[in-house]
């Protein structure tokens, strides 16, 4: 089963108002009144603990409707235990989803037949396990790679798109208005120009 501290809601609870680093990346936090999902230590004020929900994973938070917060990124999150899950076949499963195994068109069947199970099977582990399909889960790590090349590089979005591991462009940005509800475009940063000074950005910490 998933690390307690997961099933815990008064312990998550605590580790989120405390923004204990400790625990950055075991369980994401979803606020009920932005359906926004953040990290343990992310820097916003914390919501109130009745309008708040946790999740083993970024995946099951997508699942059950939430976004990412765009302040505390929830794709830099360190890999822990509660991602990489407790049962070995899962392990196994996801750490062939992490390496790509289902980009590009293969499917699930696939690698249920890799891991010497029914597609059935693997999915009811993954929901036992992971909060999520291998589907949802393969999905949310594209988007994450996607999100952080675009946050960190200058490559083109057709370029990112491919190199995250998305078929085609249509489901790059499927993908992202289903997650950020907004097209990845929308997610870039302006850069700066050499020698254009930049004007000064006010920025509130009211929520991402």
């Amino acid at each position: 089963m998933i690390d307690r501290i997961l099933l815990d809601r008064r312990a998550c609870d605590r580790a989120r108002i405390a923004r204990d680093r400790r625990f950055d990346g075991r369980f994401f936090t979803g606020v009920l009144t932005t359906r926004i999902y953040c990290r343990p230590t992310c820097a916003v004020k914390p919501a109130k603990s009745r309008n708040v929900v946790f999740f083993p994973t970024a995946a099951a938070a997508e699942r059950a409707g939430f976004r990412p917060c765009l302040r505390c990124r929830p794709e830099t999150a360190p890999g822990t235990p509660a991602w990489h899950g407790s049962a070995a076949t899962v392990s196994r499963a996801l750490r062939l989803i992490e390496r790509g195994y289902l980009d590009n068109g293969t499917t699930v069947d696939a690698l249920a037949e890799r891991l010497g199970m029914t597609a059935r099977h693997l999915r009811r582990l993954f929901l036992r396990h992971a909060g999520a399909s291998p589907t949802a889960v393969a999905t949310t790590r594209r988007v994450q790679r996607a999100k952080t090349l675009i946050d960190e590089t200058s490559m083109p979005m057709t370029a990112i798109a491919f190199a995250a591991g998305f078929a085609s462009i249509r489901r790059f940005n499927a993908a992202f208005r289903a997650v950020y509800r907004r097209p990845p475009t929308a997610l870039r940063r302006p850069r700066r120009r050499r020698g254009v000074r930049a004007s000064p950005r006010l920025s509130l910490g009211v929520g991402a």
